[in-house]
């Protein structure tokens, strides 16, 4: 049986920045291979993914996550060195120990013991692993899920590692996320020098009433699931640098996170007659970030509560807020998906880190899911 603690420390001390997985997953499959499960490696252009498998039964149960994690930033600003597993005062820093190689090592752990007591158990279970989440997503598990479809391989329960919880594990559980779209806009103006404002055409002038009314315009009032519908700029760049300058173009960069009450199409349809309602001159390029997806009811959620209360006390909070996962590939083949994994407060800082007993606790929730579900 394999330590929860020994196999994160483990995880973290692999350097997998985003898109390199370090030997994680190689790790994760000699972990195991040994109980039945079955390794194939899908690897598209610089991503590295696994799909390991137990069985060939329904229902399917998959353990999805990642195991790139982002940069660390400078290293000097750290307690102890980012990827050298660090035990201070009952919490274990390093990069990644929250996002989610903590996650992964008590999948693993509670997958081993579940086994162990049920050789016999019904279904399937499955590892979905990439190394491309924290990346541009191009690559990792959306080329999994399309895989997978081709040859009709169904997964009915999943489970994404990400680190929901807020204040203790299990307080959060996400069931659902917003969906994401994201616009580059370039608006259109004619370079000058300012104290000839006639013979120019300052975009920064021209769109600002319509930034004003895109910030004010209610989208949607959301529902029981999602908030409204939000829209945040991220990014304005303008001008050449010269104060005595009109620029001739301006890039602004917005995001749009959206719940289940409007599609993608409809707010592309909605902001481009506001941009030409106010005669605007520009180019826009959309990027689909993923739909939302719902899982509000069933036996995947109801085995998750049932779990967290059994194993914590807790009386769990389902979410659908917060950013985007690789939840949004899985969902729509018809899966049933929920987050759960360790606290979020460190993620992507400087001094991320996760509090030990939290391993032991996330591992005994992901075992007693298994139960309820598999047994």
């Amino acid at each position: 049986m394999t330590d929860v603690l020994t196999l994160t420390k483990a995880l973290i001390n692999k350097k997998s920045v985003t898109p390199e997985d370090a030997g994680c997953m190689d790790l994760l499959a000699d972990l195991l291979t040994p109980l039945g499960f079955v390794v194939e490696h899908l690897d598209f252009g610089d991503t590295k993914n696994v799909w390991i498998r137990k069985g060939s039964q329904a229902p399917l149960f998959c353990f999805a996550g990642h195991t790139d994690v982002v940069p660390s930033g400078p290293a000097e600003k750290w307690q102890t060195p980012p990827f050298e597993a660090t035990e201070k005062d009952g919490m274990l820093f390093g990069r990644g120990a929250a996002d989610m190689k903590g996650s992964i090592a008590a999948m693993v752990v509670a997958t081993q013991r579940f086994i162990q007591a049920n050789p016999d158990h019904k279904g399937s279970i499955a590892y979905l692993i990439t190394s491309d989440e924290e990346g541009p997503f191009i690559n990792g598990t959306t080329k999994v899920i399309d895989t997978l479809e081709e040859r009709n391989e169904k997964i009915d329960w999943c489970i994404v590692g990400e680190p929901s919880s807020t204040a203790k594990v299990g307080d959060v559980v996400k069931n659902g996320r917003r969906g994401s779209l994201t616009g580059d806009l370039i608006i259109k103006g004619i370079q000058g020098h300012v104290a000839y404002p006639h013979l120019a055409r300052n975009p920064i002038h021209q769109v600002a009433p319509a930034l004003a009314e895109l910030a004010n315009t209610h989208w949607d009032s959301g529902n029981e699931f999602f908030p409204p519908t939000s829209f945040q700029i991220s990014n304005i760049n303008g001008g050449t640098g010269a104060g005595n300058v009109i620029p001739g173009e301006l890039h602004i960069c917005f995001n749009f996170r959206f719940s289940t009450e409007v599609t993608d199409q409809e707010l592309i349809k909605r902001v481009t007659e506001l941009l030409d309602k106010h005669q605007l001159e520009y180019d826009i390029k959309w990027t689909f970030n993923g739909q939302p997806f719902l899982t509000a009811a069933g036996d995947l959620v109801a085995a998750t509560v049932d779990a967290i209360k059994d194993c914590t006390g807790i009386d769990t909070e389902l979410s659908t807020a917060g950013g985007t996962s690789d939840g949004r590939f899985i969902a729509p083949t018809g899966a049933q998906v929920v987050e759960l994994g360790p606290v979020n407060a460190t993620i992507h800082k400087i001094d991320e880190c996760v509090n030990i007993n939290d391993l032991s606790t996330l591992t005994s929730v992901y075992q007693n899911i298994l139960q309820r579900l598999l047994a």
